[in-house]
């Protein structure tokens, strides 16, 4: 697997030179002067990350940042800001910047707001897929987008409930406001309520200036809380109150700070269970639940993984140079049945790593990740004197009955729905001795 890319952009060299003898043992760097040079290097390289100056001759950081949004969709990019340049860091935020860093740099802020940006730059930026659960999703996506509801997104690691909290934000009507994310288990405890509500200057040791939080760079537009589930009980009592209130102390600030921001929450755990465990507040968890939307793994949508390697192959393209891969039905079927317990986030990494790792154009099972050849096997309801090839059989039988139930036994659907060919379909079911169940025409 190919390093994270992180483009430096900075007009003094020595800025420019510390950053990159920092970073790059860890990430493949570039640099760049100026804004100009940037926007070429982004088109070139595709970073994942851009560390942005605010200040720069030509095109300055905001200027810079604009294009990146306008061009470049969503790649994370923090500004680099000098004492007296805060403020203009904040208006980059509330303009799609992830966050801003001080200079001088301490290397732990440093590195903690790389490995954020890095956990959001690597999801698609579109909703990809066309089975039911997806299109489904899509059409309350739009239902409550209009709505000024908290939405708690629920759904295992990696289905990409940052991406349709941003999809939610984008067709609300805070659009045009700015769109925060805070993934809440990145956050050491000890730092997460400054990070929230911001501090004051002299608040506590190293608070050497005053730093807004989350929550007021959020004004006018969405606040996205990932991971909620991590929050400590104290960080909990005080985003109560602020959901409450739409209000918040700064931490040594005796007045309060008054917003109007949107809540949107997320989390791979069973807050139910923390609730009834009393690790997470029922009230804080009612406020937070208004809507619900629930994310199917991979697994449960087959069909769309074919429609996924075509979109992640043309995305990765200006990295590894325009390919027009082909699947054999031995390799898709293998991809079909795996388990994907990373979710369109590990099917990603899978494919950036053929493209990596193989020349040809032709890709059979045997250029597929060993993992995906020894798939763990679905959990299934067995005797101690049960073979694990029985079991293999039950479960492949449980899926194409279910596909040709749902598609009224026409083969060519069922093959749709399962995400393989007809060919194998018709193989599987002659196999597994099934083809009788077949009673309607081919279509």
């Amino acid at each position: 697997m190919t390093r994270k890319r992180i483009l430096i952009v900075d007009d003094e060299e020595s800025i420019r030179r510390s950053l990159e003898l920092i970073l790059q043992n860890t990430f493949d760097v570039s640099t760049a002067e100026n804004g100009e040079e940037a926007i070429k290097t982004i088109n070139q390289k595709a970073p994942d990350v851009v560390l942005l100056d605010v200040m720069m001759p030509k095109l300055d950081g905001l200027e810079t940042l604009s294009l990146i949004r306008k061009n470049y969709g969503q790649v994370p990019v923090i500004m680099l800001t000098a004492a007296g340049e805060v403020k203009t860091a904040v208006e980059a935020m509330k303009s799609g910047a992830l966050d801003y860093l001080k200079k001088p740099f301490d290397v732990e802020e440093l590195t903690r707001i790389i490995l954020s940006a890095l956990s959001t730059s690597g999801i698609s930026k579109e909703i990809i897929g066309e089975s039911e659960e997806m299109i489904n999703l899509k059409k309350k996506i739009d239902q409550v987008a209009q709505k000024e509801a908290s939405v708690l997104i629920t759904g295992e690691s990696g289905t990409g409930k940052e991406l349709i909290a941003r999809e939610i934000h984008k067709k609300s009507k805070r659009s045009s406001g700015p769109f925060i994310p805070l993934n809440c288990a990145a956050i050491p405890e000890s730092l997460i309520e400054s990070e929230l509500f911001g501090h004051e200057k002299g608040a506590f040791t190293g608070a050497g200036d005053t730093r807004l939080g989350f929550c007021e760079l959020a004004d006018g537009g969405t606040l996205f809380l990932d991971e909620i589930g991590e929050l400590s009980q104290n960080v909990q009592v005080k985003l109560l109150r602020f959901l409450q209130e739409q209000e918040f102390f700064r931490v040594g600030r005796g007045k309060p700070v008054k917003v109007n921001v949107r809540i949107i929450t997320a989390t791979n755990r069973d807050l139910e269970d923390l609730v009834k465990k009393g690790d997470f507040r029922q009230d804080l968890f009612y406020r937070i639940n208004v809507v619900n939307i629930e994310v199917s793994p991979l697994r449960e949508r087959h069909n769309d993984i074919p429609i996924l390697i075509k979109h992640f192959c043309e995305k990765l393209s200006s990295q590894y140079g325009i390919r027009d891969l082909q699947f054999t039905d031995e390799a898709l079927e293998a991809l079909t049945l795996y388990r994907w317990p990373g979710n369109v986030r590990e099917l990603e990494n899978v494919i950036e790593s053929i493209l990596a790792t193989t020349d040809s154009n032709q890709i059979g099972a045997s250029d597929l990740p060993r993992k995906i050849l020894e798939r763990e096997e679905a959990p299934v309801a067995l005797s101690s004197n049960v073979q694990l090839l029985e079991a293999e059989k039950q479960f492949e039988t449980e899926m194409i009955l279910k596909a040709l139930k749902k598609s009224n036994n026409i083969q060519t659907k069922a093959a749709e729905l399962l995400g393989i060919s007809r060919r194998i379909l018709k193989y599987k079911m002659d196999k597994l001795g099934i083809t009788e169940m077949i009673k309607s025409p081919e279509v």
